[in-house]
């Protein structure tokens, strides 16, 4: 790399691998808002929730009905629903909370992505990009589906040649299109395969502005970062670009309506794309130079500090990561498993990479423990160094000035009621209905199927897996000798069954001694006892019973 690295002590970014997590194979990744739960699609059509404090299994939301792959996973603003897209061609809306499936929609092709609209807690429409065609708008309740434009209608040649990939209704082909929300829903971005980026007022389906990216090249991703200023763009010419928002956060469409007002002269095609350029500028662009690798799955982190893009090589895990200054940071190298999506902590410096084999890895800081935090007067050693002690040391009365007393008021009110606002989130994204955990459904484990008797005389019955474990501590004579096992039982499933699965200590049969003393209490004659566990054998002649059993 010929790109400058700046001082990692400046950065606040992840550096080493800190856990990893695994449940089946997951595919596609997705935090909450705040970044307490995470989201992850796998292979087998289920949805695993993590809680991301814990580390734990929060819930797994799975449709019976649903075996395919899940591709993409998004949730709503506030948590409540979550928006799972699987390669079976349908979107289905989970309440979280509930762990109920609220509806199921099934489109004519399998949606490679599928976000939900900004706008509330639980909202009707999504934006799904399928494989082959145009975007479109999915009203989730009542199944509309709304094609949005991907070009100029200028551009759409009938003439075009033919190609697989073409409209039903002839228009021009292109690849799998990428698009995205703005911050507040109100327009969507897409970016087609001619290198533009399409501004959209999708509720009249209408193109409001073009921006040409240099190049020409097809945008693979594009998306928005967290505080809607800065749109980022992954092209194959192997070129990550960040543009600048120039449009206001909010009515951001009825700005638009007021740049169209000043340029409605111009001719259709040069209007649109000098609205585009009111709309959007380039702010930089991020390549390798020397390598000149594809990028996967970028992103921008959670403030909008730093821009984060995975590599697609086969059999590479690595992760670069720049500041918006356009200086590489950091690379972060990762075992030897292809990258396939990457999501930034919102609030963190964590980054969560999933790989091909199904794993995710959770990257976070390397922390140095400083030990001197603890105590201000505390001094870290090099190596051993001879202590000189001062002469007024252990004075009671030392001649050094005494400590400045703190210029604190004591006397001073503390306010611990009031809530001060994070700078993360702004007044508009905070609301006190929002999901930031779940209840985490314990079921007890399940104890294994304990053995039956089938049979006096069935010595062949395998042992449970609690009298193997008690062999291999060297306690496996205290099930082997139960009387039980003539008879084809399990003596340690036996003396288990009350007490849910815990090994219990068997009570063994009282001696005679035990008994003779008991008989003197109660001044009872002697039962007679064989000892446990051995035949009855004949009395040899001139043996007295009573001596051969105390032997």
């Amino acid at each position: 790399m010929n790109a400058p690295v700046i001082d990692p002590l400046q950065g606040d970014f992840p550096e080493v691998i800190e856990e990893y997590l695994e449940y089946g194979v997951m595919k596609c990744i997705a935090f909450n808002r705040r970044g307490t739960l995470l989201a992850a699609g796998c292979s087998d059509g289920s949805c695993v929730i993590w809680d991301f404090l814990t580390r734990g299994v929060a819930t797994v939301l799975k449709d019976k009905d649903c075996v395919a792959a899940v591709t993409s996973v998004c949730w709503s603003k506030f948590g409540h629903r979550i928006l799972v897209s699987a390669a079976d061609k349908t979107l289905t809306v989970w309440d979280v909370v509930k762990r109920e499936k609220v509806v199921q929609v099934t489109l004519q092709q399998s949606a490679l992505q599928a976000r939900l609209h900004t706008s509330s807690s639980s909202p009707s429409i999504c934006l799904a990009c399928p494989l082959s065609s145009a975007p479109m708008i999915v009203d989730l309740y009542t199944g509309n589906v709304t094609t949005l434009p991907i070009s100029l209608p200028e551009t759409d040649s009938t003439t075009a040649p033919p190609s697989r990939n073409r409209f039903s209704d002839g228009s021009a082909p292109f690849s799998p299109t990428a698009a995205c929300f703005n911050k507040h829903g109100d327009l969507v971005y897409v970016g087609n395969s001619k290198g533009e980026i399409l501004v959209i007022d999708h509720k009249s389906n209408q193109v409001r502005g073009v921006v040409p990216i240099s190049g020409g090249s097809v945008i693979k991703n594009i998306v928005f970062s967290r505080n809607g200023k800065f749109l980022l763009t992954n092209s194959n010419d192997r070129t990550i670009r960040i543009y600048e928002n120039l449009l206001p956060l909010k009515d951001g469409l009825r700005a638009l309506d007021n740049i169209h007002e000043t340029l409605k002269e111009l001719p259709e095609a040069e209007k649109l794309k000098a609205i585009g350029s009111k709309c959007l500028a380039l702010f930089r662009e991020f390549q390798d130079s020397i390598t000149r690798v594809h990028w996967k799955a970028p992103c921008f982190s959670g403030d909008g500090e730093w821009v984060v893009g995975g590599s697609a090589n086969k059999g590479e895990h690595k992760i670069y990561i720049w500041d918006r200054a356009g200086r590489l940071v950091k690379i972060l190298e990762g075992p030897k498993e292809a990258l396939i999506d990457l999501a930034w902590h919102p609030v963190r410096p964590i980054i969560v990479s999933a790989s091909l084999t199904g794993l995710i890895y959770i990257w976070a800081k390397d922390y140095v423990e400083n030990w001197s935090a603890f105590a201000p007067d505390f001094k870290e050693l090099e190596e051993n160094e001879e202590y000189v002690e001062r002469e007024d040391e252990f004075d009671l009365i030392p001649d050094n000035p005494k400590v400045k007393e703190s210029d604190v008021d004591e006397d001073e009110e503390i306010d611990i009621m009031t809530v001060e606002k994070d700078t993360t989130f702004s007044d508009s994204d905070m609301s006190e209905d929002e999901v930031l955990y779940l209840r985490v459904d314990i079921s007890p484990d399940v104890p294994e199927e304990q053995d039956k008797c089938i049979g006096m005389g069935d010595s062949n019955h395998s042992g449970s897996p609690l009298s193997e474990d008690a062999e291999q501590n060297g306690q496996g004579a205290k099930y082997a000798s139960s009387p039980l096992d003539g008879m084809g039982c399990d003596a340690a499933a036996m003396d288990n069954s009350d007490t849910g699965g815990m090994p219990l200590k068997r009570k063994r049969k009282p001696s005679e001694k035990v008994l003779e003393l008991q008989a003197e209490r109660s001044k009872k004659p002697v039962p007679k006892t064989k000892p446990f566990g051995k035949s009855e054998k004949k009395n040899k002649p001139g043996v007295d019973q009573d001596s051969d059993m105390s032997n």
